[in-house]
This record gives structure tokens, sequence and C-alpha cells, in this order.
């Protein structure tokens, strides 16, 4: 399940509900909580509702009903959030990474607490290794964010932000089985240590055995076992400093491809293995100078190792990625206030078996953003960043958002322009490898504006708005075959457009809660040499779902989620052309009994499968080397989940 925030109203950016709010009066102190609430994403101190860029938040209440629904990763959280898809990268190891208004999943920037902790391009599979249980709230920005962070920033950022601990020591266990032989365990402390200093620690357990669904000797749910540890400090000083620490380590087994004995149409096996090891760490200092402004200074490193197995060959690689930033910030005048810094951000990437593909790009950066209240009810913010990228050259990446605010309408207008660096890594490489793929050449960085309107009415407890929204990219880089078992990576010759709509609309009136959404997609990229243009594959026209829910704190909940899917192109099927459309339904239920919370989650209740449709498996090996169609449906069919949460303190 999930509740879905609305571009003018994010409501679940309240770390804490106040003291109302516990006694079932939340609405008639509705502005008095808004005031507190900041969104780190926008690097602005401004209160969310003031903010110029279209935000959107998941709080902590939201997280914990994901906790119940799949505790082992963020995937589901995102996938049912309005405007994101998550997209299956590779149906042999699970992979996938997030789509925002359509635009491919290498756009998206994966943060924690602003850090590029998973990297600065995070691999298909780094979204499924993210566990929400130390999550505090998630915040998301649609449309190209590179002003902020980027060139990695092309479609959107998605900050996830740490929970901070309280006054008194807490925590949870969360245990949690499934009907498909998955068990989940998971742990979170957090407490204060004395002083001006609390820390927490987060560690997860996670593992789910191989599932060949259809019998066809290609597993449909590939095996992982995977642990995390993640351990963090914070300190809040009596001059207003705050700084925060971090580490995090995990290590993965994961294996798809043919089961054990198992052959492919041609006879032979095909395993497909990776295993991953990655540590990394973050600092983020903020202290107050004078009386005049703020001085932040942000660093974080990250080492990521994989051993990749297709077939016979192994692949081993390493990939790194190391952010220095400082910044100052201070108020012009009672009305306006800015941002002024510099940054560096190094990302590497070295491959054993295939040296040809190493790469190691550099880019200092200078970036600055002023926010202005033109009246009390309108508000212009401008962002702009100078990237010298020691491959693709300088690059200029304005940003301009407005916000007007008469009574209870909201109207946000935004226009970005970013750039991605290309990588070898596009959803075709990441499920098949670099053996296929000739050497990189005359490559030109992707650029892309991107521009939303946005127009919000809320009025008690009824709750709407509406988004247009579009990006152009020129030079988008696709893989193209070039043999019957070679492939090249190349600029597109053309533009590739996306224009759409989404809608949302809420109703909350305690214990009840129901919201809806729609999205609609339409989306043309140049096709390949000799054809015309086409649909953008693996992009539903329509989508759109329902959820309500019944909630008391301290009895506990009862959720029922209904999602449509439409049909999408697809590319390289040799089993059609268009997908099928599909429902997905799922009811959740939650019994409060103390401190202990029994949980049970039905998903897919309609038993959706794309292998019920057509074979998963190629006739042939493509020639990028992968053996299976892309996903448009599911994979798993129904899944039932089960378990136990433990509340301790707080």
């Amino acid at each position: 399940m999930t509740v879905l925030l609305y571009p003018f109203f994010p409501l679940a950016a309240v770390a804490e509900p106040s003291v109302a709010e516990e006694d079932g009066h939340a609405h008639d102190h509705h502005h008095e909580e808004m005031d507190v609430i900041v969104v780190q994403a926008t690097r602005s101190q401004r209160r969310v509702q003031d903010e110029t860029i279209r935000v959107e938040v998941l709080s902590e209440e939201e997280i914990a009903e994901k906790l119940l629904m799949r505790p082992g990763n963020i995937s589901m959280m995102l996938n049912e959030t309005g405007g994101l898809r998550v997209q299956v990268t590779s149906p042999a190891l699970g992979s996938a990474n997030v789509r925002i208004h359509g635009m491919r999943g290498r756009y998206t920037q994966l943060l924690a607490d602003g850090l590029p902790l998973y990297g600065g391009q995070a691999s298909s599979l780094g979204l499924l290794q993210v566990p929400p249980s130390d999550l505090g709230q998630v915040e998301i920005i649609k449309g190209s964010s590179s002003a902020l962070y980027g060139g990695q920033a092309l479609g959107g950022v998605i900050n996830l932000v740490s929970k901070r601990p309280g006054s008194q020591a807490e925590g949870e266990i969360i245990l949690n089985a499934t009907t498909r032989n998955a068990q989940d365990v998971s742990g979170y402390a957090a407490a204060p240590l004395g002083g001006d200093w609390s820390g927490s620690l987060m560690s997860n357990y996670n593992r789910q055995t191989a599932q060949d669904l259809d019998d066809d000797d290609w597993i449909d749910m590939p095996y992982y076992d995977r642990q995390s540890l993640r351990p963090r400090l914070f300190y809040d000083g009596p001059d207003g400093t705050r700084a925060y620490v971090t580490l995090g380590a995990m290590l993965e087994e994961r294996r798809g491809g043919t089961v054990d004995g198992g052959t492919l149409p041609t006879g032979e096996p095909f395993p497909q293995l990776q295993n991953t090891e990655r540590m990394d760490a973050g600092v983020v200092i903020d202290r107050p100078i004078s009386n005049w402004g703020r001085a932040q200074f942000r660093a974080s490193g990250m080492r990521q190792l994989h051993d990749h197995t297709f077939g016979e060959l192994l692949e081993e690689d390493r990939h790194e990625t190391m952010l220095i930033e400082a910044s100052l910030a201070g108020d012009l005048r009672q009305s306006s206030s800015w941002i002024a810094g510099l940054a560096y951000q190094a990302d590497a990437y070295v491959s054993n078996p295939f040296p040809g593909f190493d790469y190691r790009y550099k880019a200092p950066a200078a970036f600055g953003q002023i926010d202005h209240d033109l009246t009390d009810k309108l508000a212009l913010t401008g962002s702009v960043r100078w990237d010298h990228h020691n491959e693709y050259g300088d690059q200029f990446s304005p940003r301009l958002s407005l916000i007007y605010r008469p009574g209870p309408w909201t109207l946000r207008t935004s226009w970005g322009r970013g750039f991605y660096a290309p990588t070898p890594f596009v959803e075709g490489t990441e499920a098949a490898g670099l053996s296929r793929l000739e050497p990189l050449s005359d490559l030109e960085a992707e650029t892309a504006q991107t521009v939303s309107i946005d127009l919000g009415y809320a009025v008690g407890p009824f709750e709407t708005g509406l988004t247009f929204f579009g990006s152009d990219i020129e030079n988008a880089v696709r893989l193209e075959a070039v043999g019957p078992d070679r492939v090249r990576l190349i600029n597109q010759q053309g533009t590739a457009r996306t224009r759409g709509i989404e809608a949302l609309a809420s109703w909350k009136m305690k214990p009840w809660k129901v919201m809806t959404s729609y999205l609609f997609l339409d989306t043309e990229e140049p096709g390949a040499v000799g054809e015309s243009r086409r649909e953008v594959p693996l992009t539903p026209r329509h989508s759109a779902g329902v959820v309500a829910m019944w909630e008391d704190h301290d009895k506990g909940r009862v959720g029922l989620e209904v999602y449509y899917t439409g049909t999408q192109t697809l590319e390289d099927n040799p089993y059609r052309m268009r997908s099928e459309p599909y429902v997905h339904v799922g009811l959740l239920g939650e019994i409060v009994l103390g401190r202990y919370r029994l949980f049970l989650n039905l998903e897919n209740l309609l038993n959706v499968r794309q292998s019920r449709e057509d074979p998963m498996i190629l006739p042939s090996r493509a020639p990028s080397g992968r053996w299976t169609v892309d996903a448009w449906a599911p994979l798993e069919g129904f899944i039932a989940n089960a378990g136990l949460r433990i509340q301790f303190g707080g």
C-alpha cells in the first residue's frame, strides 16, 4: 500500500506528529504542523509548503507500511508512488531501476541523506539492496535536478533520509516470511549517547530461495542471501551546529539463470550469478556563522566489488564514487535567501576482463541558488551549476521555479536543464554484461530539458493535484546490434520526447483515508537506422491506482490497493509487439498488541504473472548476450507474507 503525496502539499514530511494529532485532532492543527517541515533535497531552509520546486515526501508512517509488505528493500515503496515506475532490468537476477515520469532509470539519482552512498550511477541491483527499516522519510524531486546535484540527476532525485534518534532509547525488530520461501530479519536501535551525541544502528538479513514457477528450467525468482549493517552518529550542539556520520557495509550472493541440472533451448546450462561487496562512509557538518548564515561540509566515499557470472564467463569489476562539497548559505534580506558552493565528484569503474571500458570521471563544480519572495503569495527560485567534466567538458545546468499560492490553490511551474555523462551501463548491458559490447567511441553527453506545471487545491479533508510535464532529451544513448553477437552504444540522432499528465487526489478523515492516482505518458524516440520514430519501450501510456485504508495507531490497520498498468510497447520480443494490460490487487492487515504488531500482506491477489502469457526465455540468444525478454508484468505471481514487529522503548 502507499500513501500518495501531492506536489503542493506533502503532509508526510512531518517527522513527528503533534500532540493534537495523537489526540485525533490533527486537522485543527494542520498548518501548525506544516511549519516544521523541511526537505533536505532542495538545499533550501524553506518550509516545504513554500518550496518553489515540486517535492513529494513519504513519511515514516508510510515507510512503515512498506515494511509490512517488503522489509528487505525499497522497490515496492517507490513503485507505488505516483509518477514512479520500478522497471526490472534483468529478469535473471531480478535487478531493477526507477523511472521518473517515463525517463529511463539511469537518469535517476539515488541519495542517502544527500550523499551518493550507492554510487554516482547506482547499479540496478542497488535498489534491491537498500533496506527501509532505518528511514525517516523519502524525498522525491521529479524533473532535471542537475542544477542541484550534477549530471547523475538528469531525470530526478530520490533522497533517502535516515531517522534521527529521540531523547529516549528505542528500537524495533521485524521478522517476516513469504509463501515463496523468503525470510527477512531486520533490527533497528537508536539512543542518546551522552552530551550532544546520539546514534543508531541498523542490521538486516534477507534471503530468498530460487523459484522456477513455470517449470521451464529458468529461475523466475532468483536466489539471494544478503547481510547489511549501518551505524550512524548524530551531533546537535548548543550553538546550532549539527553533524552526521555514517558507515555502511553490505554482502550479497545472488543466483539466477537455469536451475541446477536445467538447460537452455540450445541444450547447455546458463547460470547467472552476482556477488556484491559494498562499503561506504559519509559525513555532513552544518554550522552557523555569526548571525548572517551557515556553512556546510559534505563528503562521502563508496567502493563496490562485483563478481558477475554469465554462463561460463566471469566478469570482475569495481565501482567507486567520491564526493567533497562545501557551501555557504544566508539571507540577503527578510524575503530572500541564497546558497553557493563548490563540489568535486569522482566516479570510477575498473573491469578485470575488459579494461577497455574502464573510466575515471572527475567533475569539479560550482553551484548557487537564490530564493526570493516577490510577494506573500508569489516566490521565485533560480539555481545554476557549472561542471567541468574531464571527459565531456563544461556543462551548464540552470533551473527556474515559481510558486503562486492564492487561498486554497497552489500553482507551481519549473523548468530545468541537465546533462548525463554516458557509461557502458544501460539496461541491456546491466542484464547481459560487457562481453559483447563494442569499445565506446565518439559518444557525446546526453542533455535534457524538463518542464512541469502543477496545480493543487486543498479544502478540509480533500486534496487534489494536477501536473502537466514534459522532457526533451538530446543525444540519448541506446544499444544497437551490429551483428549476431555484437552490440554498440550510440547517440540517437534526434530528440527523445515525453509529454504527460499526473493526477492525484485524496480524502482523509480519521481513521479513514482514500488516495487515487492517474498517470498518462506520451513518449517517442528515434528508431534504429532506417526506422521511423517509435514509442519508448516499457512505458505504459495509462496507469492508475486506488488505495483505501482504515488505521488506528493503537489497534492496527486494514488496507486495500488496486493498480492498473496499461499496454506497453516491447522491444526485441519475438512473442508480441505490445504487452497486455493488467491489474494488481493487494490486501494488508496489521493488529497491535501492545509493543507487538502482527501483520499479513496478500500481494498480487489476481496472480498476474508474465510467464502465464508468453515464455520468458528467447528462442536464441540476443546479440547483447541476454537470454530473456524484457519484464513488462510481475514475474513472481501471488505472494503472501506475514510477520511480527516488536518495538522497544521510545
